[in-house]
């Protein structure tokens, strides 16, 4: 890698910004401009001329020949050489001045043709700078003000510009040439302006610079401190913001703090750079105080700190001007008294003479009338310099790290400048009007791992760049006395733009984790608009005897061009790898390209071997003690895995193997599994086999490639091979690539066996991904069973024999690790069937070792062959279990349910699970299936009808797989699976577990979405079908305490708060769910309450029930089971839990039948502190006869409910006996238990039942359902009292019949004239409005009276009236 040139910007619209400038320049004559290029010291520039004559004439060919000459005589010139050019270090703007005029440009993006985004920079402002007459700009600079904000990556918050005039005044300008400050410093011209901000130290005690913008005038030097002007700057930019927005016009900027130096002793000042602080070590203390004091002289106190001026100009060339930094302590004893006067302490001011700008002309002429003060400098001496009469400085440039500067002079020299020692340490000849820049180059990453020096911190490389505008060459030297290391042909035109320094306002806090994006060196070429920036490599920077590194770098960059290249032939690719590879001379970069052929996924097999033996073989030529170790070491084990790669891969492109015959007899026993478990594996098959998407990519079957394959493999120090375990899937296409083919039976498994064992893998591995091999390719196994089997048996056995798999000195009495392993896989594998078929196998070829090692044995030792048999019997009824259950939850739900994802089952996964895992996975699949509780009841009573009938429901199940898939079959093949999954775990799937755990999984699923309010009422119907109360109160407990009462708090509150049944946003808004699912909610709450005190009613007459597993799950290890749970729940508080059924009930008629209720507000103050308490806590209840208000509400809402109640019933016809059916939330408000209900909340609530169910009767009546008030009557005990409400109902009836009927009779009007006047005044003053179903039938008004004057006695005041109604009846039904 070497030098080069990136162009990162382009300028647009360049011609916008010449014409502007030189708009009065154009009429000047192409002779005038000849001459004066002539007279540059006789210097030929015809060449540069006829380039500059013939780029950019091509757009004004149609104007008149005047015009045309006027054009190229602009252009003929080099106009950006007669600019004032800055650029910002973050290269986002750029200012281009000339005169009084001056352009903008900031950075913007645009896509190319190409599609690609590229930065340019665009004419974003031009104007004219000058406001004193006469006056022209002399210099600028651009300054990015770093953000203040946290979130700030090292990216500027704005940018600066600061614009120097020959009146002396210092102007600072927005990015939009919004003037912020304006400060006239010095009555002469401003010569350069330059910017020093912070650096990081990169080493410890190096001094911390200031930040500091510095002004050179002719005989003067203004320094402005950087945490000042950044704070000034701020401050104005802001100012001008809040007058924009106020309307203001003018600004009062804030002070500036300055120093100024009058620099003396030296006849012309043309630049500067300053140095920054410095402190003399005592060595150069005592050689000074010597030089200037003699021999007496004598030193006190510690060395000062100085600021460091470097100048250059003429009379000396070069001079160096120290001042001291805030203190009037003298240097030198002896010289005190004789440059007290020259080193006082700085001169800080208030700036004066302040500028104002947007004021009215007059104004403006006011100010120019009078002359600002300028404060007097203050004299500070020349301490030494460089004298050389004739030569006259140019330019200086000061370094990146402050040590280093280069000067420019008249003679086309270029001197290297040693600022701390004040001398000149290299020049360069054949430089006229050259511009120079710095660059600082860190080390590389890479190169700092191969350095001896990797643990200190980064080294940096030093180049100076010059570009010689006469020759048009930009050369790159390295630092300090460093070779050329770059050179490039730029062209004649172009302006080097070096800014030195970085953003102002960062220090050593703001600046941790920052990325300062700044470019140190930019070239920009005028003919073509184009920015450019060098890159410098770091190890340009080494010596000679380090070159050789760049000549192999530059041999790997061309290695892996040709390694990305698609199109490149596979000969030449290895011939040209293999030189490269010979040719290069450092271990490190060989072995970095040696790795990456081996990576490349175009190189063919072949050529990769060839390549590396080729290497290895140039290796094993050398000198022993001059070859890398580890280099030789990577190209023998790469070659080793080449090598087995590609035997592999010829073992399984040849033909299918025969089949072995002497496996047929160690199979016998296998087949006889495989033939009790073939349905069962049918059926899972059959389930397993859905089609899925996957990637062509992805697919097992998709070949491996040699790099694929080399890095999962590396070599150990025993000279064998271990694969390293990275992904589940890169695992399992290793094992593809080994072992599919042996199973299939296409690749002789024995062969391939050998080749991995020469290789040096060890068994354990072998096995590992086999087995996974195996468990990934489950459905293509069941595909061919018997023939997969019979293959896994032959390989096993083969890699079961290798050395190192099954140990010599196993202890038949201990179980072995080799088959432990196997186990192990089997029990975390989630394919059920692929597991068990492994299991059988394995199972058989652990009995076949374990016999013919027990042979060699004594007798005795033969009762220790059935503790790894054990183990393994143990292991195949597991999985067993594991496929049935796997099975069941295969099952796809019907169409309608819950559905989701099939849960996946291991035997792991079930031990982790506890011991009630198995009735977990259950109760989610009956929940994805929708199965009703009575369903499953049945299914579990058929369960226990059939317990003797052990595997013949399995047996069923497999075999009615075969059939066509329709409805319901499709039941009866899930109720058969689900009969034998309870068949082979009748302890886990007991019933009451079962149903205990569906009761949880439902009220889980309803607390997800609580919307759902049918999976609430069905996890309330499968706690009613727990037989047991222990478990029932547990269950129930844990659900009111988890899941309800924060709702159920919730819902009551909001009622009292709102009075009255809330709508749906306020229900959605505090309860979570919408109105319909809160009246479901409260009413499923109740029967819950309900069940939890039943339960505990029951709890002390049966004992609590034995919990077991199956035997073969005995281990189980993991969290409690639910019933486990349950079962250690504390007993209820039975009189709280009737309190809180109370209040549920009320809340749940409020809400059905829409009722106008506090519903706390029924209750006293200890009522009230019981409720949403811990049941299982004894709280205060209410005790004693209630307040007679209370119980006043209490009654009057009792009958609101009622009334409400009868309301709802429409149809006279549902007048049928209740049905006996519970109350569930769908039964509404017609359900025929509402009155019993209201009078068990009655006999609570300490109101008088008799008078609800007169108030029933009555209200019957008036609804006009007299069978129903009927049924009633017969329960009211105060028949008077009745007897009175009833006569005025039936004299309402007789009212409207007579009086208020538009259908009146004859016969009526004549049984009216005939009735007694007390009883015709009465019926005159009866209100028929108050009936709700007047229109009732008159033989129904005719039994009514007959039971009035039944239950009426005969002393009662009004029998008599009684008497006559029943006379009037009688004659109305006769005539009728």
């Amino acid at each position: 890698m070497s030098c080069s040139l990136l162009e990162f910007c382009r300028l647009q619209e360049l011609h916008t910004v010449r014409d502007y400038l030189f708009l009065s320049q154009k009429s000047e004559s192409v002779e005038e401009k000849n001459q004066t290029a002539e007279n540059e010291l006789s210097w030929d520039s015809s060449d540069w001329e006829a380039t500059w004559d013939g780029g950019e004439n091509k757009d004004d060919a149609a104007t008149s020949a005047t015009t045309v000459e006027e054009v190229t005589a602009g252009q003929r010139a080099p106009w950006l050489q007669d600019c004032v050019v800055s650029l910002s270090p973050c290269s986002d703007l750029l200012v281009v001045a000339r005169e009084q005029k001056a352009v903008f440009l900031s950075a913007k993006w645009r896509t190319d043709d190409s599609g690609r985004e590229e930065m340019t920079l665009a004419v974003s402002w031009t104007g004219t700078l000058s406001t004193d007459e006469g006056e022209c700009v002399s210099s600028s600079i651009c300054i990015p003000l770093a953000s203040q904000k946290r979130s700030s990556t090292g990216r500027p918050d704005w940018t600066c510009v600061v614009v120097g005039f020959t009146s002396g005044h210092v102007r600072f300008y927005t990015e939009s040439g919004v003037l912020l400050l304006a400060q006239l410093l010095h009555e002469d011209p401003v010569l350069r302006l330059k910017c020093r901000t912070y650096e990081i130290p990169r080493h410890p005690g190096v001094t911390e610079q200031h930040e500091e913008l510095s002004i050179l005038y002719p005989a003067a030097l203004v320094t402005i401190d950087g945490f000042s002007l950044f704070q000034s700057l701020r401050a104005c930019r802001n100012q001008v913001a809040r007058a924009t927005a106020a309307g203001s016009d003018v600004i009062q900027p804030p002070p500036l703090a300055y120093k100024k130096w009058a620099l003396q002793d030296m006849d012309t000042i043309v630049d500067h750079s300053s140095v920054g602080i410095m402190t003399l070590c005592v060595f150069d203390q005592m050689k000074n105080a010597s030089v200037l004091g003699g021999f007496n002289a004598s030193v006190k106190g510690s060395p000062p700190a100085m600021s460091q001026y470097v100048t250059v100009g003429g009379g000396p060339y070069t001079g160096f001007y120290y001042a001291v930094e805030g203190s009037s302590q003298p240097l030198l004893s002896h010289v005190a008294l004789a440059v007290a006067s020259k080193l006082t302490s700085a001169l800080f001011s208030a700036a004066s003479g302040w500028l104002g700008w947007n004021r009215h002309k007059n104004e403006e002429e006011a100010v120019q009338k009078q002359k600002p003060k300028v404060e007097p400098a203050t004299p500070l001496g020349i301490r030494f310099g460089l004298p050389d009469s004739r030569r006259h400085g140019e330019s200086v440039c000061l370094s990146p790290c402050n040590t280093l500067a280069g000067v420019t002079d008249d003679f086309g020299r270029v001197t290297l400048l040693d600022l701390a020692r004040g001398i000149a340490i290299r020049m360069w000849k054949g430089y006229r009007d050259a511009q120079l820049g710095w660059l600082q180059v860190p080390e590389e990453r890479g190169d700092r791992e191969f350095s001896p020096s990797a643990s200190l911190p980064r080294r940096h490389a030093l180049f100076l760049v010059i570009y010689a505008p006469r020759r048009g060459i930009l050369e790159v030297w390295g630092m300090q006395q460093g070779p050329r290391v770059g050179a490039f042909t730029v062209g004649k035109h172009c302006r080097l733009l070096y800014a030195g320094y970085r953003l102002m306002g960062v220090n050593s806090v703001t600046s941790k984790g920052w990325q300062l994006h700044t470019q140190q060196v930019c070239l920009l070429d005028t003919n073509t608009g184009a920015l450019r920036t060098v890159n410098i490599p770091f190890h340009l920077a080494l010596s000679d005897k380090k070159s050789e590194r760049a000549k192999d770098m530059h041999l790997i960059k061309r290695l892996t061009t040709m390694l990305r290249s698609r199109e490149v032939e596979p000969d030449l690719l290895e011939s040209e790898a293999k030189s490269v590879l010979l040719d290069i001379k450092h271990p490190a970069v060989k072995k970095q390209a040696l790795e990456s052929l081996l990576s490349n996924k175009n190189a063919p097999v072949s050529c990769l071997i060839n390549v590396t033996s080729a290497l290895n073989d140039s290796l094993k030529q050398q000198d022993p003690e001059e070859v890398d170790a580890a280099l030789l070491q990577l190209c023998s084990s790469q070659l080793k895995l080449l090598q087995l790669y590609t035997d592999i891969q010829e073992l399984h492109s040849g033909g299918d193997r025969d089949a072995c015959p002497e496996d047929q007899d160690s199979l016998d026993g296998i087949e006889d599994e495989l033939s009790r478990v073939g349905p069962t594996l049918q059926r899972y098959a059959h389930l397993a086999a859905r089609p899925s998407v996957s990637f062509a990519q992805d697919s097992p079957d998709s070949p491996m490639p040699a790099r694929v394959f080399l890095s999962q493999m590396e070599c150990t120090e025993d000279e064998g091979l271990r694969v390293t375990r990275g992904s589940e899937a890169q695992w399992n296409h290793l094992g593809n690539f080994m072992f599919w083919g042996c199973l299939c039976g296409k690749s002789p498994p024995h062969e391939v066996c050998d080749a991995l064992q020469q290789a040096g893998i060890s068994p354990q591995q072998l096995l590992s991904l086999l087995l996974s091999v195996w468990l990934q390719r489950e459905k293509e196994v069941l595909q061919k069973p018997q023939e997969a089997v019979r293959n896994l048996h032959t390989l096993l056995s083969a890699i079961s024999d290798m050395k190192g798999a099954v140990e010599e000195s196993w202890d038949l009495q201990s179980v072995s690790p080799w088959w432990q392993q196997v186990r192990s896989t089997c029990i975390q594998s989630h394919n059920a069937a692929a597991a068990l078929l492994a299991a059988f196998v394995a199972h058989r070829a652990a009995k076949a070792s374990i016999t013919s090692r027990g042979d060699s044995k004594f007798q005795s030792e033969w009762e220790a062959v059935s503790l790894e048999l054990e183990q393994w019997v143990v292991c195949v009824h597991q999985l067993e279990d594991v496929l049935v259950l796997q099975t069941l939850l295969l099952m796809p739900p019907p169409q309608g349910a819950a559905g989701g994802a099939a849960a996946q089952c291991s035997i792991k996964t079930l031990l982790e699970g506890g011991t009630g895992g198995i009735a977990d996975s259950v109760s989610k699949w009956v929940f994805r299936h929708d199965l009703a509780p009575e369903r499953l009841k049945d299914l579990l009573q058929k369960k226990e009808d059939r317990e003797g009938d052990d595997g013949r429901a399995e047996q069923r199940a497999g075999e009615e797989g075969k059939e066509k898939d329709e409805t319901k079959e499709d039941t009866d093949r899930t109720a058969e699976l689900l009969v034998a999954v309870c068949q082979r775990f009748p302890h886990s799937l007991s019933p009451d577990l079962l149903f205990a755990h569906c009761c949880w999984e439902y009220v889980v699923q309803w607390n997800k979405d609580p919307e759902e309010d049918r999976y609430f009422w069905l996890a309330v119907e499968h706690l009613k079908l727990v037989s047991s109360p222990h478990i029932q109160l547990g269950i129930s407990a844990m659900m009111w305490s988890t899941f309800i009462v924060k709702r159920f708090s919730a819902a009551a509150f909001l009622m009292e708060k709102v009075g009255k049944a809330p709508k749906d946003r306020l229900c959605r808004r505090d309860v979570g769910m919408g109105d319909k699912a809160v009246t479901s909610f409260l009413g499923c709450c109740v029967q819950l309450l309900q069940i939890l005190m039943e339960a505990d009613s029951a709890v002390e007459e049966v004992s609590p029930p034995e919990l077991s597993v199956e035997e073969a799950w005995c281990g189980a290890e993991g969290p409690a089971s639910l019933a486990e749970l349950a079962l250690e729940q504390r007993g209820i508080h039975y009189p709280l839990v009737q309190h809180h059924c109370l209040l549920a009930s009320l809340l749940h008629a409020v809400m059905t039948f829409g009722l106008k209720v506090k519903p706390l507000s029924l209750f006293d103050s200890k009522g009230k502190n019981a409720f949403f308490r811990d049941l299982t806590t004894i709280q205060l209840m209410p005790s004693g006869d209630m307040d007679p208000g209370l119980v006043s509400l209490r009654q009057e809402f009792l009958l609101r409910l009622l009334t409400a109640w009868v309301q709802a019933i429409q149809d006279p016809s549902s007048s049928a006996p209740a049905t006996k059916s519970p109350p569930v939330p769908s039964g509404g408000p017609t359900a025929d238990w509402w009155p019993s209900l209201c009078l068990e909340l009655g006999s609570l609530m300490q109101v008088n039942p008799d008078i609800l169910r007169r108030h029933i009767v009555c209200e019957l009546y008036n609804q006009g359902l007299d069978l129903r008030a009927e049924e009633v009557m017969l329960e009211v005990e105060d028949k008077d009292v009745l007897g009175s409400q009833l006569l005025v109902l039936t004299g309402q009836r007789l009212s409207y019949l007579l009086l208020h009927s538009q259908s009146q009779t004859q016969a009526a009007m004549e049984l009216l004239a005939r009735l007694p006047p007390t009883l015709c005044t009465w019926l005159k003053a009866m209100d028929p409005g108050e009936l709700r179903c007047p229109l009732v039938p008159l033989s129904q008004t005719s039994r009514l009276v007959g039971r009035l004057v039944e239950i009426l006695p005969e002393n009662h005041a009004q029998y008599s009236l009684a008497l006559h109604l029943l006379e009037a009846v009688d004659a109305l039904t006769t005539e009728g």
